[in-house]
């Protein structure tokens, strides 16, 4: 008996949420089944171009789909979010999982009160780089993460501690396994009215020391680490899916370039949070983590704007 197809849709198809509406259009298993977008000559762009309904309301969504990835500005992510979950709607939220912890515990309360299932869009966590991470580090004592970016407007919305820094949080927080003790942070703002440019040393109980930078003003893109342990070293590239490891044997330093197998981060996610809402199973990157992520950037940008006043 051929297994029926799980029925997704997006909430918002701009630059990212369309790359959202192409995989679920192209994943084994899984049916476009409606976009709803505020702008009506995007919705018809999108819809157009992979054939799929246009819904112009948030139960409409809910009444066509089985899961939705959540993908309008930050700002509004609870907004769609609790009436989807109401509806029994099985959720990709995209990263942050919102804007507040006051709007992150509505979330999950509304998300177990229905039985349904929220993953956070920390897309790092299914790069084929993280995935080689998870493997290899073994109590790590030392991390730095960079991250750059050109600007542009899109994202602007919150600071670039919740717009890009919030990948490296959840990132190192998944590596390190430790509460977080001791958080000193310092940004400054360029080009929008928020920090554009922050840098985050987080010591954590386990005596871990991790040193994250980021800017949204850049001239390149970058998106790096580097993760120090006893028995040596990490380099590795997010971006260019490459990078190596460098091991301390007997005879020295032994470098070895990392074997990554390369693919897609967005459709190896999407692919994950459909196999964990066909199987029930808890996703990968959960809402409990993206909670923990907020609040450890909230965290990072409350400090910042307190110098910046």
């Amino acid at each position: 008996m051929k297994e029926e197809l799980l029925k997704c849709g997006v909430a918002g198809v701009g630059y990212l949420g369309q790359h959202h509406a192409r995989i679920y259009n192209e994943l084994e298993g899984t049916r476009l089944a409606a976009i709803l977008e505020s702008d009506p000559v995007r919705a018809k762009e999108i819809g157009d171009r992979f054939g799929c309904p246009i819904v112009s309301t948030l139960d409409e969504l809910a009444d066509a789909c089985d899961a939705v990835s959540v993908v309008v500005p930050t700002d509004k992510h609870h907004k769609v979010s609790i009436p989807l979950l109401e509806a029994g709607c099985n959720l990709l939220i995209e990263k942050p999982i919102c804007a507040s912890i006051v709007e992150a515990t509505e979330i999950l309360a509304a998300a177990n009160k229905a039985n349904a299932l929220v993953q956070v869009g920390h897309i790092e966590h299914f790069n084929p780089v993280m995935s080689y991470l998870e493997e290899v580090v073994n109590k790590p004592k030392y991390i730095t993460a960079e991250r750059l970016a050109p600007f542009q407007s899109r994202g602007t919305e919150v600071g670039v501690v919740l717009d890009l820094m919030i990948h490296d949080i959840g990132v190192v927080l998944q590596l390190v396994g430790s509460e977080p003790v001791d958080v000193r942070s310092v940004g400054v703002s360029v080009l929008s009215k928020t920090e554009d440019i922050a840098n985050a040393r987080i010591e954590f109980a386990n005596g871990c020391v991790a040193n994250l930078n980021v800017s949204r003003v850049s001239s390149k893109k970058v998106r790096e680490i580097r993760v120090f342990q006893s028995s040596g070293y990490l380099s590795l590239d997010f971006m260019n899916q490459a990078g190596h490891h460098v091991n301390v044997t007997p005879a020295g330093l032994d470098k070895q370039e990392v074997p990554i197998e390369k693919g897609e981060p967005l459709k190896l996610e999407l692919a994950s949070f459909v196999e964990s809402v066909r199987n029930r199973r808890d996703p990968k990157v959960g809402g409990e983590l993206g909670k923990t992520a907020l609040d450890l950037a909230i965290q990072i940008t409350d400090q910042i704007r307190s110098t910046m006043d």
